[in-house]
């Protein structure tokens, strides 16, 4: 028996040391982990909020602005359109998803050009879009839908080879008693940590085996009470996708912008300039609501030259661009999300090299038009200008270009392309009459240099 033992200590010794070093619950150790490539390959997500605010369809803090902050405007609304006592969690069986088609999204999402997709798994109303152990009753499993609506996304989205499966997940829930008991304790207490929230993190990871955990919900107080550091350096080191999974940067007062294989900073955040940590611009269609919002005005979707606009801007300073849509109760995308995503995809056809895959440039917006935006290509000798405008004077001059380079090409553009290298201003493009319609949105300039 002392043998044994010795040698599967011995065994357990050389397999740590196959390994490595294993990441301590620390932010210095967690900080140190690199970031998984495929994640700043990928470049562009789709995110997709979705929940039981679907229902009443007035945005995704509906519940929060109804009966926390009693906006007036909602308490009348459901005083007007529903019977006295009406609750929030009435709306739940209403959730039916009965139009759902997880693998029509999955295509779609596919056409988008998005290479992963996030899915609020749970937003701070508490319901998991799971049959989980740890929200008995409050999941689309037991009530709603009555199915398990993460795993047959996930199960839809991996048919696709080119996405990757996240999700997002709450930390917090707005009304959950055990964690209003734990504020109430000035959180000394961990029991909506320990029994619910925390609980659910391990569980999604080893059911659903995310590549993305996109948190949220942490603000109220720090890493400590959450287990943070905790439950990443399992991720890290044991969990089934060690290796490929990335996380952002809400865990906790204090880590947004400092901790997380990649930040958020903000919702819709764009620095517009190279920052020296990996980033993610979470951003909308519908300018003002993640998730549907049946007051949107026309006005207030973005036009599919804002959503390029901002992927491009984007991509040249270093980020990845993660767009959300939010889908109906019954689980469909509207048919002006679907346009957008389906234009994104079609624009990103033609000019996909300047982004999967890309690198930033020397220059991210050029010195002399300021509409124009660089990257540079996989093989790190491609450098790439796309210019948001095709000017009037039929001729684009680069003044951040310091070099000739040897051949100048319009991506999706089978002719000749014309242009002049000068010392004093760059280099000077003289653009082609182009059929209407035939490129849109914003033009791709492929500058070819010696490797």
């Amino acid at each position: 028996m002392y043998l044994y033992l010795i040698f599967l200590f011995t065994l357990a010794s050389s397999c740590l040391a196959e390994i490595g070093e294993r990441y301590q619950p620390t932010w210095e150790s967690l900080d140190k982990r690199p970031l998984p490539n495929w994640y700043d390959s990928s470049k562009i997500g789709i995110f997709i909020h979705w929940g039981v605010f679907s229902v009443p369809g007035l945005g995704e803090w509906f519940w929060e602005d109804w009966q926390g902050k009693h906006d007036p405007t909602l308490t009348k609304y459901m005083d007007k359109n529903y019977p006295p006592g009406f609750q929030y969690s009435d709306f739940a069986p209403q959730f039916k998803a009965d139009l759902w088609n997880p693998d029509e999204w999955a295509d779609l999402l596919g056409k988008s050009g998005a290479r992963y997709i996030v899915l609020t798994s749970k937003h701070h109303e508490g319901f998991t879009l799971w049959p989980s152990a740890h929200s008995w009753n409050w999941n689309s499993m037991d009530t709603g839908p009555h199915r398990d609506l993460v795993g047959e996304l996930a199960t839809a989205v991996r048919k696709h080879p080119d996405l990757h499966f996240g999700l997002y997940h709450s930390l917090f829930e707005w009304f959950n008693p055990i964690f209003l008991e734990d504020q109430k304790n000035n959180f000394t207490t961990q029991d909506f940590v320990r029994e619910k929230t925390g609980a659910e993190l391990y569980e999604i990871v080893q059911q659903y085996k995310p590549e993305v955990i996109w948190s949220d919900g942490d603000w109220s107080t720090g890493y400590d009470y959450w287990n943070s550091t905790h439950f990443l350096a399992w991720l890290y080191n044991d969990s089934p996708v060690k290796d490929s999974v990335v996380v952002n940067d809400r865990w906790g007062i204090g880590s947004m912008c400092k901790h997380g294989d990649f930040f958020t900073c903000a919702d819709r955040f764009n620095p517009g300039r190279l920052i020296n940590h990996k980033w993610e611009n979470a951003m909308t269609i519908d300018k003002n609501s993640w998730g549907l919002n049946r007051l949107t005005e026309f006005k207030d979707y973005l036009t599919i030259q804002e959503l390029i606009s901002e992927l491009v801007v984007t991509i040249s300073c270093g980020g990845n661009l993660l767009v959300n849509v939010g889908p109906a109760a019954d689980g469909r995308i509207l048919p002006i999300f679907q346009e957008r995503l389906l234009q994104m995809g079609s624009w990103l056809d033609v000019n996909g090299a300047a982004i999967y895959s890309s690198h930033p440039w020397t220059t991210q917006n050029d010195t002399t038009t300021g509409t124009v935006w660089y990257t540079l290509g996989e093989d790190k000798s491609t450098v790439f200008a796309m210019s948001l405008v095709w000017p009037d004077s039929g001729l684009i001059v680069l003044g951040a270009v310091k070099q000739a380079p040897s051949e100048v090409k319009l991506l999706g553009y089978s002719g000749k392309i014309s242009s002049n290298f000068s010392a004093s201003y760059g280099l000077a493009i003289t653009l082609p009459h182009l059929p209407q319609g035939k490129l849109e949105w914003a033009w791709t300039f492929e500058l070819a240099y010696a490797a």
